[in-house]
């Protein structure tokens, strides 16, 4: 009797699954259908979609970004890609581009940018400026950080600036005393990672005097986790992979409980009334105090941001830095140039002023080209809620539409002779791009520290070219390495002299 009630139960969840599985198949044909006059590669498999390509070229160690240029050289400026039952949309249309990108009533993708509210179960980026997908939960928090990166706000900041590029000097004033080459990627790490941490946090942890500092490797794990998490689905499922899991959590875990003890450091000072620096994370208490934000959902969104802040606060700078340092050094004209602007700006004055930046024309041009071949955080997702003609396509609502600037950036018809590295183009008079040059994503959802990132950048790079000659060691790789942001694979090995 009992077996009969066992085989009839096993009968009916069998039954049961095949049925919620045949139900489905039968969605995603119908997701096909309502999506497929879109061109687009042929996919791998009914159900997987082009799940497959993805997990071949990143286990190639080949750059995924290469195979949305070519895909988008093949079928268009609005190709489809599937996985599962979902259908994203990559656009590389100026006009949708603007059209979507400008206005507010397009929110950020809730897949991609909800997805890492946590990261293998630990909460990671929450919902800090970049992941709010609500528009008015991200508003807020804007309205709550802008006057801590006000122009006025941002003019006293270049001591800073000054300060820890000085020390980057000091270093390699060590190096070529003794002429062994130098890893520019982990140099200049260190030095944007003491800039974010001094003038965001009032920190100074001087990276550059540190062999193994833990907060590096936790910002790597962490990039590295979110490549995984977001482009392979199974991959905490095997368990060859259950370390690496574990320490991206850890990771994860290390920079919360770092940036809980910073905050709470910092509010105990001000209600004690202690002298405190005049540094971001002040002017975001102080205004969060005048909006009445304290709640405990608050406390975690100000944690949210503050991982979000110690990661791409200085990761994207310090691979632009690097990017452009060693193309620079493939071209000896535009490095003699960009050093013969600086000379006659600068002399030989050590500290770089606020108004010393905008003479910067040219070192300006090199910085923005080398945001347009290697577009060091290469794309941003909307979701598209209602039904859009794009090109000439009908395009159904209720899927997400992503925009690459990498891709947009390395196309012939926006950029003539786009792998040539050519500041040229960013000339005052040369055309200005339309809707296909946004390293720093468009409208609303623009960067928020893209004025800070690049006045940083103008005094390191400045510095680095009034002190030294650099030259690159031969014989190491030119490739981009994919780490949710893009960095040299190589690190940029470089040797280092003193200029006469």
């Amino acid at each position: 009797m009992m077996l009969e009630w066992i085989s009839f139960v096993m009968f009916y969840l069998l039954a049961a699954v095949f049925a919620a599985f045949l139900a489905y198949c039968l969605y995603v044909h119908y997701v096909h259908q309502k999506y497929d006059h879109i061109p687009g590669p042929p996919r791998d498999s009914f159900l997987l979609g082009h799940i497959s390509t993805f997990a071949r070229v990143m286990k190639s160690d080949s750059l995924i970004h290469d195979l949305f240029v070519k895909w988008g050289e093949e079928y268009g400026p609005v190709y489809r890609m599937n996985s599962f039952h979902q259908v994203v949309i990559a656009v590389h249309c100026p006009e949708a581009t603007k059209t979507i990108l400008m206005s507010p009533k397009y929110l950020k993708d809730p897949f991609v940018y909800k997805r890492l509210f946590n990261l293998f179960g630990k909460r990671f980026l929450g919902t800090g400026l970049i992941t709010a997908t609500d528009h008015d939960v991200w508003y807020r928090q804007r309205r709550i950080m802008d006057p801590a990166f006000s122009s006025t706000y941002l003019r006293s900041l270049m001591g800073t600036f000054n300060e820890m590029s000085e020390r980057l000097m000091d270093h390699l004033e060590e190096i070529a005393d003794n002429k062994t080459p130098a890893v520019m990627l982990n140099l200049v790490n260190c030095v944007t990672l003491d800039v974010i941490c001094k003038v965001a946090f009032g920190v100074d942890l001087n990276f550059l005097k540190q062999t193994n500092s833990p907060f590096q490797k936790a910002v790597e794990l962490c990039l590295r986790g979110m490549v995984f998490y977001l482009r392979d689905p199974f991959f905490a499922l095997f368990p060859k992979n259950w370390k690496t899991v574990q320490q991206i959590k850890d990771a994860v875990e290390l920079l919360r409980k770092t940036g809980e003890k910073w905050i709470q450091d910092r509010k105990t000072a001000i209600e004690n009334g202690e002298d405190v620096p005049k540094d971001i994370l002040t002017q975001i208490l102080k205004t969060a105090e005048e909006e009445n934000v304290n709640s405990a959902k608050d406390h975690e969104q100000m944690l949210d941001n503050f991982v979000t802040f110690f990661i791409a606060g200085q990761e994207t700078t310090a691979n632009q830095l690097s990017f452009a340092i060693m193309e620079l050094g493939r071209h000896p004209e535009i490095y003699k140039r960009a050093k013969a602007e600086v000379d006659e700006i600068l002399g030989t004055k050590r500290d770089i002023s606020y108004e010393d930046l905008g003479k910067f024309t040219y070192l300006s041009q090199v910085l923005k080209e080398t945001l347009r071949l290697y577009s060091t955080a290469p794309g941003t997702s909307r979701w598209l809620h209602e039904d859009m003609v794009i090109n000439g396509l009908k395009i159904p609502g209720g899927c997400a539409v992503t925009f690459s600037s990498y891709v947009s950036q390395r196309m012939e018809q926006y950029f003539k002779d786009p792998l040539k590295f050519d500041p040229e183009r960013f000339d005052v008079n040369a055309p200005k791009p339309y809707y296909c040059y946004y390293p720093f994503t468009l409208g609303p959802r623009t960067c928020l520290g893209q004025v800070f990132s690049q006045m940083e950048a103008k005094v390191v790079l400045a510095k680095l070219l009034q002190r030294f000659e650099f030259s690159l060691v031969p014989g190491q790789s030119f490739d981009i390495k994919d780490m949710g942001t893009l960095r040299p694979k190589s690190g940029v090995i470089c040797y280092i002299k003193h200029r006469s």
